[in-house]
């Protein structure tokens, strides 16, 4: 099927040039781990609490206690072994909402897994609605038995999104379609609380504590890929991995106790490949209760299309984000090798425009094994 490829004036308004964007810090926590990084950057950490409260309507603040509470609650009764961390920082930053945040869960991406030069790559993008993300991202290097990984997150945040272990793999987060009992888009608000209420008695591992166990623990891409496929997760996950020899590229799609491996598709973008019925495709949140399940299925399927078909190199220029992976709610980019050990972020905001542009230059990590 021909699709229509960006036009090369549109890859360059988005290519992220300009020489005066500020760089993101690349934080050495291998003394003290994500604990100390609240403590190394409180500004940081608490701009970006009070950027996300700000996306709500005025009020919600009054909940956020409420939600800290329930949140705890939950992450207690998982097999995470990181509560006592997020106590930790939540205590150092005095606010309420870390306990939210990581309880959170609520992120769209689109990820593509491909080889160039002999090795493979790892390509994603990460999108979320609230803003602060893009300009307060951070690259931490962290310690771990099989090994130092460096993680693109945020001071604050216990779990993995985006990561790679230099030597042994590279692998990210999309968050999985939703579980439907209904089809009419105004009750997807329903399925949404059922689902969170069919999460509380589950006690597994929440999928971005999982994906930090797999970079402290796994000692190669055959181990973490058992790791992903076979350890149970308390939500629906999709993790995309590379290692650093060619073939060693996976996307793998988990239920809470049930996986699904692609090697050959190794593009994801919020919906399982094929769609299977009664899950619906993630969309954007100004669409949540206005897009039909038939087009959420469409546009997921466009944009993993538009990933997949790129056929330039994953450059330091980003020309790959483009509209439809490029949308309101992107916050970040990140491309990485296990086998050169290099990664590459630069954050995104929209700060009123209508697509997001960089609000960071690109920053290239060379990671270097332990």
């Amino acid at each position: 099927m021909n699709r229509p490829r960006p036009r090369r004036d549109d890859i360059a308004m988005h290519a992220p040039t300009p020489p005066d964007l500020p760089h993101i810090p690349v934080v050495d926590l291998r003394d003290g781990g994500l604990a100390a990084h609240v403590r190394l950057d409180p500004e940081r950490a608490r701009g970006l609490r009070d950027d996300c409260l700000g996306f709500f309507p005025p009020g919600i603040g009054l909940a956020i206690p409420a939600g800290d509470a329930l949140a705890r609650r939950w992450l207690a009764r998982s097999a995470s072994p990181y509560v006592d961390e997020i106590a930790a920082m939540a205590a150092t930053l005095g606010v309420s909402g870390v306990w939210v945040l990581n309880a959170s869960y609520q992120w769209a991406c689109t990820a593509l897994a491909r080889e160039e030069g002999g090795a493979p790559w790892l390509a994603r993008t990460l999108d979320w609605p609230f803003p602060g993300l893009g300009r307060r991202v951070t690259v931490a290097r962290l310690p771990g038995a099989a090994g130092d990984y460096w993680s693109v997150g945020w001071p604050g945040f216990a779990g993995v999104l985006t990561g790679l272990a230099p030597g042994r793999f590279a692998a990210s987060i999309n968050q999985a379609p939703m579980r439907r009992r209904t089809l009419h888009p105004w009750l997807r608000l329903y399925d949404m609380a059922a689902n969170a209420l069919a999460a509380w008695p589950v006690r597994h591992l929440p999928p971005d504590h999982l994906l930090r166990r797999v970079f402290e623990t796994a000692a190669d891409y055959a181990v973490a890929r058992r790791m992903l496929e076979n350890v149970p997760v308390s939500r629906p996950v999709i993790y995309t991995l590379v290692g650093p020899r060619p073939g060693e590229r996976c996307v793998i799609e988990r239920t809470e106790e049930g996986a699904a491996i692609r090697t050959d598709d190794t593009t994801a973008a919020n919906d399982w490949s094929p769609p299977r019925p009664a899950w619906e495709a993630r969309m954007p949140a100004n669409a949540f209760l206005t897009r039909s399940f038939a087009e959420a299925a469409a546009m997921s399927r466009v944009r993993q299309d538009q990933i997949a078909d790129f056929d330039g190199a994953i450059s330091k220029d980003f020309d790959w984000v483009v509209p439809p992976v490029l949308n309101p709610y992107t916050r970040i980019g990140v491309a990485m090798s296990p086998a050169t050990g290099v990664l590459r972020v630069v954050g995104y905001e929209a700060d009123g425009a209508a697509l997001p542009r960089p609000v960071t230059a690109v920053r290239e990590v060379i990671c270097e094994s332990a």
